[in-house]
């Protein structure tokens, strides 16, 4: 049995990992990508500068993602403000939580569907927002909802939201100069003279591959950061109220509820606890399936928290 420690510290190490792998195939798609680019322009190997106007198109949409990203996921949630009366316990749980995270209290926020389930977003620890469905708040114990709410302060104290708006812009990046160099690859471009050129006509070639492709393996490598960020949040949850059995439990009871979330959608189903649209895929596709997910299968994260008791 490993302590709650050891499972954080494997965590964090496998989230380097794949983060660092993630920055080196990013660096290397833009830099065939944009090369590919300038030679099939009829330039010399270059063509850096499309990276910049990339860079900037998809910095700009991450960046109002980014800062207004409470509002804009509160608005299309219809989420209102909680109450200090109906909500007393939501309130008290997430402010006994947030002292023991040593952060400030997020703003609180209810989603009126029997659903259950819950998200938190924000740029920082001190402009958090922690929401929760009415079927969450009236079907889990207290001991069950200071497990979701630990899980959900842990994601604002590890700055996922920042990492996540991060890799967004990587994924961006990539999306668009590999979009650009398919479509000039159809029109044809200025000069052909350089595919003559050994290293150009290869360069070309990588370029085609790594344009396909690139996209696809960014957002594999994407989602899989999400999942492991989730198992991370997991190790938080049991850390702030050492207590595993209580988010094990919320995570079954709320897999067990059938009911989808009516007001989720695909843009914000990757912030929830839980898949809020309670897919169901057959065994022969599972493994295949999974890899599509924002979050890793109920089973398994149950089964590394048993692991923690």
């Amino acid at each position: 049995m490993k302590n709650i420690y050891e499972v954080q510290s494997a965590n964090k190490i496998k989230t380097t990992i794949i983060v660092v792998l993630f920055a080196v195939f990013i660096f290397a798609a833009v830099y065939v990508i944009t090369q590919a680019m300038g030679i099939y322009m009829g330039y010399e190997p270059g063509g850096l500068g499309y990276m910049g106007v990339a860079l900037i198109l998809s910095g700009i949409s991450t960046f109002f993602s980014y800062w207004f990203s409470d509002k804009i996921v509160l608005g299309i949630s219809g989420a209102r403000k909680a109450n200090t009366k109906e909500d007393k316990l939501f309130s008290q749980v997430v402010e006994n939580i947030c002292i023991g995270a040593g952060i400030p209290k997020p703003k609180l926020y209810v989603i009126e569907d029997t659903a259950p389930n819950a998200f938190a977003t924000g740029r920082d620890p001190r402009h958090a927002v922690v929401c929760a469905t009415t079927g969450l708040l009236s079907k889990l114990t207290r001991t069950e909802l200071e497990g979701v709410m630990a899980h959900e302060i842990s994601h604002i104290r590890n700055y996922d939201i920042r990492l996540m708006s991060i890799v967004s812009v990587m994924v961006g990046l990539v999306a668009l100069l590999a979009d650009w160099f398919l479509r000039i690859s159809w029109r044809g471009g200025k000069d052909r003279d350089s595919e003559n050129n050994g290293l150009g006509a290869m360069i070309l070639v990588l370029g085609l591959v790594f344009a396909i492709l690139s996209p696809i393996i960014a957002q594999l490598i994407q989602l899989a950061i999400s999942r492991r960020r989730e198992f991370t949040a997991d190790g938080g949850s049991v850390e702030l109220t050492r207590q595993p059995q209580g988010l094990i439990a919320a995570l079954e009871k709320i897999s067990a509820d059938h009911e989808p979330l009516e007001t989720a959608n695909k843009a914000t189903a990757h912030l929830y606890i839980v898949n809020p649209f309670k897919d169901k895929t057959g065994r022969a596709v599972e493994k295949l399936a999974a890899l599509f997910n924002t979050h890793p299968p109920i089973s398994e994260r149950i089964k590394v928290l048993q692991g923690m008791m």
